[in-house]
C-alpha cells in the first residue's frame, strides 16, 4: 500500500505535467496527449479505487480478515469479486451467506417479526433477496445492536429512503446545518478552543454544496465506498462512525505520546495534534479532487479533530467526559435508527417522522450538556 502511495505521487505529477500548456510542460501532439493523459487518468481512478478496497481489506476493523474464527473463511478464489461486488448477492446466493455465516437466518422464520407489522422492512428484504442485493459500505451489525448482517443491510436501506424523504424539505436541511454548526462551536468553546476558523470552515463547507456539482460530490464519495447520497451514509456512517472507530483504535505512536508520564500535557496535547495534522495533509496531498467535498471536509476536521483525540485519549478528564458524552448521543440515536423498538419500520413516511423525532430529541440533549 505505500508503494501504491508512492505510485500515485508519481502518476499525478506525470499527468501535471503532460496537461500543462504553456509552462513548460512536455511536448506532445494533441492526438497523443489526449490519448496519454485519458490512459493515466484510468490508471490513476483505478489506483484510488484499488487503494480503497486495500484499506478495507486490510486495515478496516469489520474486514473479513478481522472477524471470529468461527466464521467460514471466504474462499480465496471469490474474495477479489467480493470486493468489488460489496453486496450481498441474489436469493440463492442468500442461502450460501446464511449456511456460511452461521447465525444468520432469514428473519421471516422469526416469531418475533412480522411482515404485517413491519411491512416497509420486508419489502426491503424482498428487494434484497429478488433484485439482487442492497449495495452497503460496510457492516456494523454489532455497533447498532441488529441481529444479523441481513437485518442491518435492509434496515439500511429503509433508513436511505427516511433520509431522501426528509432532506427533501428545506427546513429539515437548514435544522441539520443549523444544529451541526452550534454542536461543533460548543464543543470548541467547552474545550477553550476558539471555535471562530472551525465555524468559518463549516460555513465554507456549507456553501460549497449548495452550489457544486452534485455528480462531482458523488464521484468522489463513491471513490471511498459510500453507496448512497444520504445523511446516513455521508454523515453518520462515512463521517462520524469511521472517526469513532479510528478513536478507538488509535496508531501506536500516538498512544505513547499520551501514556508517557514523563511528559506534561500540554506537550503532549501539541504533539497529539501535530500528528493528527500531519495525517490530515498527508491524505490531502493524496485527494483527487483538491477542492472538493472531501477538502472542504478536512478544512473542519484540522480544527475539530485534534479536540476529539485529545479529548477521548488524553489525560483531561473534562474534554473526555464531554466527547465521550457526544459520542454515546450519537451512537445511542445510530442505535435507535435500526430498532424495531423505537421507529415504525411501516412506511417511509412514518419512519422519516420518528428518525426526526429521535434526531431533535437527541440534539436538544447534546445542547444542553454543552451549555452547562
Amino acid at each position: 500500500m505505500e508503494a501504491l502511495e508512492t505510485a500515485l505521487v508519481y502518476w499525478e505529477d506525470a499527468l501535471a505535467a503532460y496537461t500543462a500548456v504553456g509552462t513548460g510542460g512536455v511536448a506532445l501532439t494533441s492526438q497523443e496527449e489526449a490519448e496519454f493523459t485519458a490512459l493515466l487518468q484510468r490508471v490513476i481512478d483505478d489506483a484510488y479505487s484499488l487503494q480503497d478496497q486495500c484499506e478495507h481489506l486490510f486495515l478496516h476493523q469489520h474486514s473479513v480478515l478481522f472477524r471470529s474464527s468461527s466464521v467460514t473463511p471466504v474462499p480465496s478464489d471469490i474474495q477479489g469479486e467480493a470486493l468489488e461486488r460489496r453486496t450481498l448477492t441474489s436469493a440463492s446466493s442468500y442461502e450460501s451467506f446464511v449456511s456460511a455465516s452461521g447465525d444468520i437466518a432469514d428473519l421471516r422464520d422469526l416469531e418475533e417479526y412480522d411482515e404485517a407489522q413491519y411491512p416497509l422492512y420486508f419489502v426491503a428484504l424482498k428487494q434484497h433477496e429478488e433484485e439482487g442485493g442492497i449495495p452497503y459500505r460496510d457492516v456494523r451489525t454489532e455497533r447498532v445492536r441488529c441481529s444479523s448482517d441481513l437485518e442491518y443491510i435492509c434496515k439500511v436501506h429503509c433508513i436511505r429512503l427516511a433520509c431522501q424523504l426528509l432532506f427533501a424539505q428545506e427546513e429539515v436541511k437548514e435544522f441539520f446545518a443549523t444544529s451541526g454548526r452550534q454542536i461543533i462551536g460548543d464543543l470548541l468553546v467547552r474545550s477553550a478552543k476558539d471555535p471562530k476558523d472551525a465555524l468559518q470552515a463549516y460555513d465554507d463547507m456549507l456553501e460549497y454544496l449548495a452550489e457544486c456539482d452534485w455528480a462531482s460530490v458523488e464521484a468522489e464519495l463513491h471513490g471511498r465506498g459510500v453507496k448512497a447520497m444520504t445523511f446516513y451514509d455521508i454523515v453518520l456512517d462515512f463521517i462520524l462512525m469511521d472517526a469513532f472507530d479510528d478513536l478507538e483504535d488509535p496508531p501506536s505512536s500516538v498512544t505513547a505520546v499520551v501514556q508517557n508520564r514523563w511528559l506534561s500535557n500540554g506537550f503532549k496535547e501539541s504533539a497529539l495534534s501535530t500528528a493528527v495534522w500531519s495525517v490530515l495533509r498527508a491524505k490531502r496531498r493524496m485527494l483527487k479532487y483538491q477542492d472538493g467535498f472531501i477538502a472542504h471536509f478536512y478544512d473542519v476536521s484540522e480544527h475539530l479533530s485534534p479536540v476529539l483525540a485529545w479529548g477521548f485519549l488524553g489525560p483531561d478528564e473534562n474534554v473526555k467526559e464531554l466527547c465521550v458524552f457526544f459520542k454515546d448521543q450519537i451512537v445511542g440515536l445510530i442505535q435507535d435508527l435500526f430498532s424495531f423498538t423505537n421507529v415504525r419500520y411501516t412506511t417511509v413516511e412514518e419512519l422519516a417522522e420518528d428518525v426526526m423525532t429521535l434526531t431533535r430529541e437527541r440534539f436538544e440533549t447534546i445542547a444542553q450538556r454543552l451549555a452547562l
